[in-house]
């Protein structure tokens, strides 16, 4: 702790810490607090004429502070949102002794810090919904400084908007941006509403290896790991889809998980390594059947966030009214590039590729190559929900043949927004095929894909045992939560998504200091004041560093000499 470089509002903070400790307050006290209402409930049942909420106890955050003589303003914000309290120094200081307000409240408390409020709810002479303080405690002593987001007449003013920041520290973002807030109550939302239709038909809810000696389920790269006690490699799952199935083997008729999945793949505005997939499976049930149940969840969902099937999506209004359009993957790439790939080989395929400009490699097999057409030209048309239907053999190792085409499957995938939503088959449960299936995925794989599944041995002796026909579906959550709540990031809709390692600043020798004209005996106190390079003192400008700098030495008598003004302007040019 004593290496880390704090700023001078740190510092103050951190002597007002030391300050309340010495008048014998517990600034992080151990007692339960017993609260019994927020500010939700204040503002929803609060009635000056019934004289309710005469006795609250309600504990927040200290978000704004308008202190002025024997009576102040503050705000706090709990869960539910914020409401003003008034203060006033005789109501919490009866005696002579006024300490907590003079000191305490005024000069050693700080915005960020959380407090317990003891009152009665009233109404001011501007109309504002206030509760008047009987007694006040500091719960929590805040030692960084928070963005101060400043709101008037609906504009918003220095938000915390930068992505870096608010994904990194999430507990700010919480915070200072309501909105952020309602984005996961939403997400929360979604998974209970799919959730209750699931129990609703009587599927079982289950929990499947997220170890797994072997990664099946998908076409991914996985993350690996090493068990030392078996001494054997593990990987964590890619996919829930084998093992669930082992589940419809062992007698369940409908089994769902929402499952965490990684993937070692690359990151971007709709790809995070970790994230949240649910995949249910249903026996007795074909294709056809799992696309109207699909449209029902879907529909579901909307309704329960928004009241309506229609969500803005960015610029875009989606419908997920049902039932969805329906249109073969075949059919599609035809409709958008010109050529009809059906029955065509490799080779053929490549040359589409080739006059289609996408961009392929030598470890890509038919089904990589299909799988590339569609993406690069037909994908990003699908903004209102669409199920593309049929998909080639090749792309689909875990899928039952087309019953009316052996050189399909019977496999859909809904497109909304231009992305992947749903996955979804009738299931594949001939393990004389499912074995031959396996074994093509393994000869790609020897040709260099890495994403190719492995072979599950233990998978194909389930279905040996006999599988009943079944139809199952794996739904991104995430990718639902952006839809639902118009977040263009994935980033958005996770709660702490995956980072690059933070950047540390490095800070520059005292010597780089003194080469730009700077005293010796400033250098550690422009550093403690923030400047941790010469860099960021030239971006500020001359009259700013030398009010900053004269008020840094005598509000902390470090019996510096003050440069002159003069001086200070060689520091920054």
């Amino acid at each position: 702790m004593n290496n880390i470089e704090l700023s001078e509002q740190e510092i103050l903070r951190r002597n007002a810490l030391k300050e309340l400790e010495a008048l014998g307050i517990d600034p992080y006290p151990a007692a339960l607090y017993q609260v019994n209402t927020d500010t939700g409930q204040i503002r929803k049942e609060f009635s000056p004429e019934k004289g309710n909420f005469q006795d609250v106890c309600i504990a927040g955050r200290i978000m704004s502070r308008r202190i002025m003589g024997s009576a102040s303003f503050f705000e706090i914000q709990d869960e539910k949102g914020k409401i003003q309290i008034y203060i006033k120094r005789d109501d919490i200081c009866p005696d002579s002794d006024k300490t907590m307000y003079n000191t305490v409240f005024k000069r050693l408390m700080d915005i960020g810090d959380i407090v317990g409020i003891k009152g009665f709810v009233f109404v001011t002479q501007t109309g504002e919904l206030s509760i008047h303080t009987r007694e006040i405690t500091l719960l929590s002593k805040s030692l960084k400084v928070l963005p101060i987001v400043k709101e008037k007449d609906g504009q918003v003013f220095d938000a915390f908007t930068d992505a870096e920041q608010r994904y990194r520290q999430r507990y700010v973002d919480l915070i200072v941006n309501p909105h952020v807030r309602d984005t996961f109550l939403k997400r929360t939302k979604i998974i209970n509403t799919l959730r209750e239709l699931f129990n609703e038909r009587g599927y079982l809810e289950v929990e499947t290896p997220i170890l797994q000696p072997i990664p099946g389920g998908a076409a991914a790269r996985p993350f690996i790991t090493h068990h030392n006690a078996l001494d054997i490699p593990l990987y964590l799952r890619i996919a829930n889809e084998l093992y669930l199935k082992r589940l419809i083997v062992g007698g369940f008729n409908g089994v769902y998980e929402f499952a965490k999945d990684f993937r070692n793949e690359g990151m971007d505005r709709s790809h995070n390594p970790e994230f949240t997939v649910m995949e249910i499976y249903v026996a007795y049930k074909d294709y056809f059947w799992m696309m109207d149940f699909t449209e029902e969840m879907i529909e579901r969902v909307a309704i329960a966030l928004h009241g309506t099937t229609k969500v803005r999506v960015g610029e875009n209004i989606i419908d997920f009214k049902r039932p969805f359009k329906r249109i073969t993957m075949l059919d599609a790439i035809k409709e958008h590039t010109g050529f009809d790939i059906s029955g065509m080989n490799e080779e053929q395929l490549r040359e589409v590729c080739a006059k289609l400009n996408i961009e392929i490699d030598e470890t890509m097999g038919k089904g990589k190559l299909i799988d590339e057409i569609f993406g690069e030209k037909c994908e990003s048309s699908y903004i209102q929900p669409v199920f593309i239907m049929d998909y080639p053999v090749e792309m689909s190792p875990l899928t039952k043949i087309h019953r009316s085409n052996k050189n399909l499957t019977e496999r859909f995938e809904l497109m909304v927004n231009g992305k992947e939503l749903c996955n979804a088959y009738s299931e594949l449960n001939d393990p004389i095929d499912q074995l031959k299936r396996f074994q093509d995925q393994l000869a790609l794989s020897e040709k260099g894909d890495d994403e190719a599944m492995f072979i599950d041995t233990d998978f194909i002796r389930a279905l040996e045992y006999g599988m009943p026909p079944a139809s199952g579906m794996g739904i991104g959550i995430d990718r639902l939560a952006m839809l639902m709540t118009n977040s263009a990031s994935i980033q958005d809709v996770l709660l702490f998504p995956q980072m690059r390692p933070e950047k540390k600043t490095a800070k520059d020798l005292p010597e780089a200091y003194m080469q730009a004209g700077i005293p010796a005996e400033w250098v550690e106190t422009l550093q403690k004041m923030g400047y941790v390079t010469v860099e960021s003192i030239k971006k500020l400008s001359a009259a700013k560093l030398f009010n900053d700098a004269c008020g840094m030495n005598k509000k902390h008598k470090l019996g510096l000499k003050n440069p002159t003004l003069e001086d200070v302007k060689t520091w920054v040019s």
